[in-house]
């Protein structure tokens, strides 16, 4: 039997290839492809303005937050300072108190402490 020969008709190896010598075939595919190339310059063109823009927001957000971390840093590491500065003055204001009027002030602690006494047994 003939190889070449089929139930379908004749077969010989060049009719089975797809025929690139063809000028109208092969101007079509590098038409679709020069499209098809254009079409992902310019999806990468606009996503890289897009990851150019987010990241521009994301750098000013961070610099914020750090300028902020870092002001807060600050006013917390001068707060020890503050609060011993505010007890020294209330202690020196407490002392000149009791010396000025000894005898009200421990009276007015008698008093005081009755009331709590009282407050605390109902």
């Amino acid at each position: 039997m003939d190889q070449s020969k089929t139930i379908g008709g004749d077969v010989s190896p060049s009719s089975n290839s797809i025929p690139t010598s063809n000028p109208a075939t092969s101007a079509r595919v590098e038409s679709a492809a020069q499209t098809a190339h254009r079409t992902v310059d310019n999806i990468a063109d606009r996503a890289t303005a897009q990851v150019d823009r987010v990241s521009g927001a994301v750098h000013r957000t961070v610099n914020s937050a750090a300028d902020a971390a870092t002001s807060a840093g600050q006013w917390a590491s001068n707060m020890p300072e503050q609060a011993k500065e505010v007890q020294t003055k209330i202690t020196e204001a407490a002392c000149a108190s009791i010396r000025a009027r000894p005898i009200s002030t421990v009276a007015g602690a008698l008093v005081i402490g009755y009331l709590l006494g009282r407050l605390a047994r109902l």
